[in-house]
């Protein structure tokens, strides 16, 4: 799997557009999203995220759509915005085909642990003995710690079925991580007066570093910026790093 510039832009979008929509503090995000091409050259599909709230004890995860309602938001300019999430990824899908020559169909990003993750699948939806329906209890199972008991048994059998069938499918799956930190910053003086405005995924990465506040070895006093890491591709068919 290959990357560019424009996929690294991208991801930045996608991940400010995701912190964009939460309204309280979190722990780990989880998005799921397919893109099919229909008739005329119009892409269809559906999306959908959940994040696990901070807090002590666990936190059962939020829908995002359920958020409105929660908060007293206006749904009409919330949806905007989970709209607008999915047109970019929709420009990361086509940035990716002109890469790497294929079309994935259905992705999932995670945020969790200063990790940003993409996994991208190629399943044939269309054709596909799972529904839409089948595919969120499979995701909520898989990423979301959503136990058996909230399955009936025709639900049980069909999750089983499924991961089984993943396990020994030959479709590839491209995988895309990299790690999302804060390091100390020793150069700005007056910080507070002095520095540019921190972007949403700034504000949003520290208040994840408070998460590691107890660590005694991280210097609490001092100011942070938001830093990269060298991001990892890997193809999990050749399974090796490229």
């Amino acid at each position: 799997m290959s990357t560019s510039a424009n996929m690294h832009k991208l991801y930045k979008e996608i991940q400010n557009k995701l912190f964009d929509m939460i309204p309280e503090k979190w722990n780990k995000i989880f998005l799921y999203a397919s893109v099919l091409d229909g008739k005329n050259k119009i892409e269809t599909g559906e999306m959908y995220f959940y994040y696990v709230p901070k807090g002590i004890l666990k936190r059962e995860p939020v829908n995002v759509y359920e958020v409105p309602n929660k908060f007293n938001l206006d749904e009409t300019s919330y949806f905007k915005l989970a709209d607008d999430l999915y047109n970019t990824i929709k420009k990361l899908r086509k940035e990716y085909i002109t890469i790497n020559g294929r079309k994935w169909s259905n992705i999932v990003i995670s945020i969790e642990d200063f990790m940003f993750k993409v996994e991208y699948k190629f399943d044939n939806l269309v054709t596909s003995p799972y529904s839409n329906y089948d595919r969120h209890l499979v995701f909520r199972y898989k990423y979301l710690d959503v136990g058996f008991n909230s399955f009936n048994k025709r639900e049980k059998l069909m999750v089983l079925d499924y991961i089984e069938k993943e396990k020994n499918s030959d479709l590839p799956v491209d995988e895309y991580e990299e790690s999302l930190y804060i390091t100390p910053n020793k150069h700005l003086v007056n910080f507070e007066k002095d520095a540019p405005e921190k972007s949403r995924r700034e504000e949003k990465l520290e208040e994840l570093y408070e998460l590691e506040k107890d660590n005694e070895f991280w210097p609490h006093d001092k100011k942070y910026i938001v830093v990269e890491s060298k991001p990892k591709v890997k193809n999990q068919i050749l399974d090796k790093k490229i």
